[in-house]
Formats: C-alpha cells, sequence, structure tokens
C-alpha cells in the first residue's frame, strides 16, 4: 500500500462533506522529505541507466496501453487508470495491478481514438490522438464530466500537482490548467547536446521530472519540464521474450508506483506488466 505521502499525492479520499479528492503526482512539496527522492544528475550531465524487474504481473494483451497511472480507489484499492487506443476499441478502465483484472470501464465513441490520462486533484483527464477532444471524467465512475477541445495532435499528458503537462509526438510539452485545460506555456525538449528529442509519448510526473516513453523505441527519458533537458535515458529493452513479444506493440505505459523510485511499466497489446526500478 501507499505510504502516507504517496498515499496523499495519489490517493482518493471522502472529505467530510462526502465529496471525492485525488491528487496525482506532486513536485512542488517543499516539507517532503529529499531523502526517498530519486535524484537524478545537473542537466549537463549524462546518467544513462537500466531497468531492475521486481515484479511480473498479467496485463491484458488486448489493451493498446495510451496511458497509465496509479491510484486509490474508495472501492478498489489500489488500482491502475489505464487508456486503451485504437479507433473502434478505445476505452478508459481501472484494473487490479496484482492481477491485471479490468474492475470497471467506458468506451470512447468509435470515431475516437483514446490517447494518454492523469489524475488532477478531483478528476481524470483522457485525451485523444488527432479528434481534440479531452475527457474530463469522475475518478470514482470514470462518467464524463467535461469535454474540452484543444488544437493539435494528443499523445501523453500527466500532472505535476500544479499544472498538466502533454506531449503531441514533437520535441515540445504543453503545459495547461488542471481546470480549463487551457494551454500556459510551453517547452523544448533537448538532449545533453542541445539536439531536439522527437517522438515524446506516454508521461508521467513524479519527483520534479517528466518521464515520458519515446515512441517506436525502446527508452524512457526523464526530463526537466523547466528547461527542457533530458537528466536520464533508460534502456527499457527485453522485458517481454520471444513468444510474449509476437503479438505485442511498442513500449508504452509507465506510472509512478506505490514505493519511492520504482514503477510500473507496459505497453500496447503486451501481455505483461513489469513493476520496475531505474538502476
Amino acid at each position: 500500500m501507499f505510504d502516507e505521502k504517496r498515499a496523499a499525492r495519489h490517493g482518493l479520499a471522502l472529505t467530510a462533506a462526502g465529496l471525492l479528492a485525488l491528487a496525482g503526482c506532486s513536485t512542488g512539496d517543499a516539507a517532503a522529505d529529499e531523502s526517498d527522492r530519486f535524484e537524478l544528475p545537473d542537466q549537463d550531465a549524462d546518467m544513462n541507466l537500466s531497468v531492475e524487474i521486481l515484479e511480473t504481473y498479467d496485463h491484458d494483451p488486448g489493451s493498446f496501453t495510451q496511458g497509465l497511472e496509479l491510484a486509490e480507489h474508495p472501492e478498489y484499492g489500489t488500482v491502475l487508470y489505464e487508456s486503451a487506443g485504437l479507433y473502434g476499441e478505445s476505452d478508459i478502465r481501472i484494473t487490479d495491478p496484482a492481477t491485471g483484472e479490468v474492475l470497471a470501464s467506458q468506451d470512447l465513441p468509435a470515431e475516437d481514438f483514446a490517447e494518454g490520462l492523469t489524475l488532477t486533484d478531483d478528476a481524470v483527464w483522457q485525451i485523444t490522438w488527432q479528434e481534440h477532444h479531452a475527457y474530463k471524467r469522475d475518478p470514482v465512475t470514470l462518467d464524463i464530466l467535461e469535454t474540452v477541445e484543444y488544437e493539435g495532435e494528443g499523445w501523453g499528458i500527466c500532472y505535476d500537482g500544479e499544472r498538466l503537462v502533454m506531449s503531441d509526438g514533437s520535441d515540445t510539452l504543453t503545459f495547461r490548467d488542471p481546470a480549463t485545460f487551457e494551454e500556459t506555456g510551453t517547452v523544448q525538449v533537448q538532449d545533453r547536446n542541445g539536439a531536439p528529442v522527437y517522438s515524446i509519448n506516454e508521461l508521467e510526473c513524479s519527483n520534479g521530472s517528466v518521464w515520458a516513453n519515446l515512441w517506436q523505441t525502446d527508452q524512457i527519458v526523464a526530463i526537466d519540464p523547466d528547461s527542457g533537458a533530458v537528466q536520464a535515458t533508460v534502456d527499457a529493452a527485453g522485458l517481454l521474450t520471444g513468444d510474449e513479444s509476437a503479438g505485442a506493440d511498442v513500449l508504452n505505459g509507465i506510472a509512478a508506483a506505490e514505493e519511492e523510485g520504482t514503477f510500473y511499466i507496459t505497453g500496447k497489446l503486451w501481455p505483461k506488466l513489469f513493476l520496475v526500478r531505474f538502476v
């Protein structure tokens, strides 16, 4: 289960008024204990990481995973919220991380191609690829509360406790207001040589960094959202066996896990979900 601090940032709780309050991963808690943070180097340093597998779980091989985030649900306990794509097959679902069981789900319209999702203080935001729809949902029921239009493509999205961070497959991250979805700024992502980093896909905000899958690669990068500098690169190749990878698509899906510095990762049409540490 979550410790107290992570529960406060990722958990669902009922207030005295009976309303739901939900917090995504926060980066602005000045009172947080720095000793348990996953430390990354200065932006001019180079950190190449690999994946240490801690646990392996079953995952729905029919899910074209586009977004992944861990939270506490008042009925189901510790769950993964997952956005699954493809036209005519897109949905949002709540799953049991330990078994892969789908506990609740809602389909998207057949003309929508679902992409990333994230949880804010009181909602789930789910974006779409080329349909320009962002769905604000109730985190308990998954019901749509509001639909917002935006320009450009939607790929990945995460919440850093103050702002939404969104990718569109380019080298740019866009910041948005978590209540209105209005754009508030952008930053261009660059490697340590100053070259642009493209194909930024699924995102996870964790401890001041934006972790991002790079589409069609086995790489995950950690990005400083203020400067756009890549702080670290993770080589996540070889997680699936030959038989498992035969019917699978690319790596996609990263969610900060219960223990600080650990993550759940999976991919599109992957039969496995991995609890990992980057080393």
